[in-house]
Parts: structure tokens; sequence; C-alpha cells
């Protein structure tokens, strides 16, 4: 049972019992959810801002974590666009970005002013422009308001995989990724990507031991 200033709910259970604890993920940008999620969490997830983005607040998590004795892990969300090459990788985000031009206007879109921290954070990114950091490319976000996951890194698969190790250096150790063509990207993901960000790190925690 439970009764709070939003929610009441009377005798909640699940069927489902889990062999397991569940690990606790946890997002939001405001300073309330910040503080929940220093309370509660067990990984903090983020959608896929700029390093400085990152950084700032994976610190800001960290010290309010901190308050209740406790140490968090992050998460990031990613779209990567991949190509054999830089060349053809950037081609291809932006056919991705013409295509998603021509359903909004015809489906009449109309960008609205988000109401959560987490799409102005996107935004703001997006108002530095299109190409930021070493890969970070926010066409989509910028397009549609940054209505959730949008942000995507742009290259061949070892490109993206370094610079996945940049955000694993700030404190990332959970990737979501998807792509815009979720079929085809699963499997060019799973063929390289994946397991040339696992060697990266596999090198950079060989370099710290």
């Amino acid at each position: 049972d439970f009764k709070g200033d939003y929610y009441a709910v009377e005798g909640a259970h699940s069927a489902v019992k889990t062999a397991q604890p569940i690990a606790l993920y946890f997002g939001g940008s405001s300073a309330a959810a910040i503080e929940v999620a220093g309370k509660h969490a067990d990984v903090y997830a983020l959608w896929g801002e700029t390093y400085e983005q990152v950084k700032q607040v994976v610190t800001q998590v960290r010290a309010e974590a901190a308050k209740h004795g406790r140490k968090i892990r992050f998460s990031l969300s990613l779209r990567p666009i991949l190509a054999d090459t830089e060349e053809q990788a950037w081609a291809r985000a932006d056919s991705i970005l013409v295509k998603a031009t021509a359903l909004a206007e015809q489906r009449g879109f109309v960008r609205r002013e988000p109401p959560n921290e987490g799409s102005r954070r996107l935004l703001a990114a997006a108002a530095q422009g299109s190409r930021l950091d070493k890969r970070l490319w926010t066409g989509i976000a910028g397009l549609l308001g940054a209505q959730g996951n949008s942000t995507s890194l742009v290259g061949t698969p070892e490109q993206v995989a370094d610079a996945l190790l940049d955000y694993y250096d700030l404190g990332i150790t959970t990737f979501l990724i998807r792509g815009f063509d979720p079929l085809e990207d699963a499997i060019d993901y799973g063929k390289t990507l994946i397991p040339l960000t696992r060697q990266l790190v596999a090198q950079r925690q060989a370099q710290v031991a």
C-alpha cells in the first residue's frame, strides 16, 4: 500500500518474482530528478549529450549519491550511424535527416518547446551545431525538438567505438544503442561496433590496472 501526493495504491503486487535483485535505471535531468537518482537509482540514464554535458551531470549525480553513502553507475543512449568510410556515414546521416524532414512535413509536425529538462539540454547542444565533439550528430534532435533518444555518433565502426570510449572515460559503463534501420543496424552493431568497443574498454582497464 502507498499513499502520496500524486499516487495512491492498495494491495499492489507482482505475480512475477525475480530470481535476483533488479538494477533500478532512472533518468531525469532536473534538479529534483537528480536528487531522487542520488537517493534511489542504481544506474542513472542519460541521452547522448556532449562530453561537457555528460561530465557535468555525472559529477552532479555522483555528488548527490555521496550524500547517501551510495555509488551509481551510468548509462548513455545513442543511435549510432555506421558506414565503411566516414564520408559515407555522414552521407547516410544527411539522408536520414532528409527522410525525417519529409515525414515531419507530411504529418504536419509542429515543434514545440519541450516540458522536460533532458530535451532542453539536447536542444541546447543542437543549438551549438549539428556536428559536435568528435562525431556527435544532433540533426534529428534539432528537427524534432529532442523528443527522446535522438542523437547519434557518426562514422566508421572504429571511429564510433573510439567516441564511445571517450564516454566510458567520463564514467559511462552501459551503452543503450539502437539504429534508424533497426534490423540492419543491430546486425552491424553486433558484428563490428560492440566487439570493437569491448576491446577498447578492455585495453583501457588493462592500462588502469
